[in-house]
């Protein structure tokens, strides 16, 4: 009899989760988010690269026309600078005024021959500072090629301080510091949090506001297979959506070498998942509308995002918070993905967070769970 009961439960939430695929498939605007945080948006945030310096336009003034000077225009090239474009002092303003130039640096009259005799002549740097993600990286950067042409040009030879201990520098998994290997592989485990949140909650107000949820309440089904039925079925959409991701766009287009096994990470990725979406179904009992529910979702997923340690390293945060985000299931996984996908670990390096994944995803479920039931029958 047991054994009756057990296929006839799994065939229901088999069934449910087909009939969510079913609804989903009939959302385009949830099938173009899928589509366009999996892709486009993990190739613009691996490509924009909003913190470092790149290509930043830079024009020179220069008064004194001497060997020094010319040293000092031909120290500034890309990536970090595009090729210095000569101009005029009347040109400096307007163009800084229509966003042309970010930097314009003045070498005055006679700076050479002020050198030279040891005086300390004074080069203007104008900064445009509304390009913030570049003016302040950038002026130092200016500074330090400036003093360093100088310094050499002064000695007659480029210096090579010897140091009494010689550092040897090894990069693991980025060699050339590339930024966009970096926020590729955290903007996907970014995303499945985003995500799998959206398409759970979504999926139960979609059927309260259609009515649908009252016919569920007639059918020969329990609470726990239809909050069973959302979470496989969007989780698997998310799943899978991840898996192509990985290899289509963060292996194949961004060209980012991945470490560690695929299949492990996916392992993560599905238990981390069920946590996720419950956590979705508890919000959307939480709200009566899509509105509220947009409302509660960046309530939590920013500081599940923020906090994590995949846009800060969890070692700077205060100790208050490195505890309390413990509790999170992001925490966990941002350190199983940096651990597989960058370092190359395996299940007897993650095993310990992979235990915490599935408590926290235990946990939320069970609330989840008990919070939908109190819904339904108040619904009933």
């Amino acid at each position: 009899m047991k054994t009756a009961i057990t296929k006839e439960a799994i065939s229901n939430i088999y069934r449910l989760g087909v009939k969510e695929l079913w609804g989903l498939a009939r959302e385009p605007l949830l099938l173009i988010l899928i589509v366009y945080t999996f892709t486009v948006s993990i190739y613009v945030a691996a490509t924009a690269m909003p913190d470092s310096l790149h290509n930043a336009a830079i024009a020179i003034v220069d008064e004194d026309n001497s060997a020094l000077s010319a040293r000092i225009v031909s120290s500034f090239y890309p990536p970090y600078f595009r090729t210095p474009e000569m101009i005029s002092w009347g040109d400096a303003n307007p163009g800084m005024d229509s966003g042309d130039y970010t930097f314009v640096l003045n070498i005055p009259p006679y700076f050479q021959r002020d050198v030279l005799a040891g005086r300390i002549p004074t080069v203007q740097l104008n900064v445009d500072a509304t390009r913030m993600s570049q003016a302040f990286t950038g002026a130092g950067y200016i500074q330090q090629i400036v003093s360093s042409e100088i310094n050499e040009f002064v000695q007659r030879h480029r210096s090579d301080a010897s140091l009494p201990v010689d550092i040897a520098l090894r990069m693991r998994f980025n060699q050339n510091l590339e930024q966009s290997w970096f926020g590729s592989v955290m903007e996907v485990i970014n995303n499945i949090t985003m995500l799998s949140i959206i398409l759970t909650g979504a999926a139960l107000i979609r059927e309260r506001e259609h009515g649908t949820i009252e016919h569920l309440l007639v059918m020969p089904v329990t609470p726990s297979e239809i909050m069973l039925g959302k979470v496989w079925s969007m989780g698997l959409v998310v799943l899978i959506a991840t898996g192509m991701s990985l290899i289509l766009v963060v292996k194949g287009m961004l060209h980012v070498p991945i470490e560690g096994s695929i299949a492990l990470f996916m392992l993560a990725a599905a238990m981390h998942l069920c946590a996720t979406t419950s956590m979705g179904i508890f919000l959307a009992t939480l709200a009566r509308s899509m509105p509220q529910f947009g409302m509660l979702l960046m309530l939590v997923l920013l500081p599940l995002q923020m906090l994590s340690g995949g846009a800060t390293p969890r070692e700077s945060m205060p100790w208050f918070i490195r505890e309390v985000m413990l509790l999170a299931p992001t925490t966990h996984f941002v350190i199983i993905g940096q651990a597989i996908l960058y370092r190359g670990a395996g299940f007897s390096v993650v095993w310990p967070q992979l235990v915490s994944l599935f408590a926290i995803a235990a946990v939320l479920f069970s609330a989840s769970l008990t919070r939908f039931r109190k819904t339904i029958s108040q619904m009933a």
